[in-house]
């Protein structure tokens, strides 16, 4: 079964760098997938993207160096399996609140008897190969997301979830539970200290830790803090960044950098 570059990465002990897919466009994906990322996501939760796009982005991924991967719209057993049925190579599942959510997580991405996942990788076995039955419980990502107050309260018990591969941090809903501003300020306050609490956590119990970054200063502190994966914003971003830079440029008006996008 062809190998989980991001799981490859961590094992090495190096930074993976992601994508985010906002835009429900095979080819934006595509575009995506060509930029350079470890992996690309495609985000079913706050991207204008439904499950049927979704398909044929993971098609798209598939053609690309990137690995494919999604951010399910919730914790829901049909929607990972199906995801997973499709090629998605990775799962990022918001609103992980406690141990028992991340166990129904994890037993949605994997197979009998370590999970309930059912049996039908129609896409799958065309990324992954033909033995994927006998990998795909060993490289298939799984990811919770820590993002709600209860969240952080009971986030070491579920970085000790058995089979939860690691924690994934979105800024904007942490800092709303922690009753700020969701335009990220990580470098004081509460968010930065949930940050550091999260990624000890993830320490603690040998998982991966990582995190959506709203900039490239944010991203560059993250990974001197060690965080194994870095997702840089998303596309939707990209464009907007680049519209209000070439526009500015030949109109002589300055920038709005202060409105960034942040899931």
């Amino acid at each position: 079964m062809r190998a989980n570059s991001i799981k490859q990465l961590f094992r090495k002990q190096q930074c993976a760098l992601g994508g985010w897919c906002s835009v429900g466009s095979p080819y934006s994906a595509e575009l995506m997938g060509h930029g350079g990322f470890d992996t690309v996501v495609v985000d079913l939760q706050h991207g204008m993207i439904f499950i049927e796009q979704a398909m044929t982005m993971l098609a798209a991924l598939s053609s690309t160096p990137a690995m494919p991967m999604v951010r399910v719209s919730e914790n829901h057993f049909f929607e990972i399996n199906k995801l997973l049925d499709a090629g998605a190579y990775g799962v990022i599942c918001p609103m992980i609140d406690d141990a028992a959510a991340a166990r129904r997580f994890v037993s949605a991405c994997r197979y009998p008897p370590a999970g309930t996942r059912s049996y039908g990788p129609t896409r799958g076995f065309l990324y992954g190969g033909p033995d994927y039955f006998s990998g795909a419980n060993d490289e298939i990502l799984a990811l919770g997301m820590i993002e709600t107050p209860l969240g952080l309260a009971n986030v070491d018990e579920i970085a000790a979830t058995d089979g939860l591969d690691g924690l994934f941090i979105g800024p904007a809903d942490l800092s709303l539970a922690l009753g700020i501003s969701p335009v990220p300020d990580w470098r004081a306050g509460p968010l930065a200290k949930a940050i550091d609490d999260i990624l000890a956590s993830a320490r603690r119990h040998g998982k991966l830790a990582g995190i959506f970054c709203t900039s490239v200063p944010f991203a560059q502190d993250m990974k001197k803090k060690g965080f194994d994966y870095i997702n840089l914003g998303n596309e939707a971003a990209y464009i907007r960044a680049a519209s209000q830079e070439w526009v500015s440029a030949l109109k002589g008006t300055a920038v709005d950098s202060t409105k960034a996008s942040g899931y």
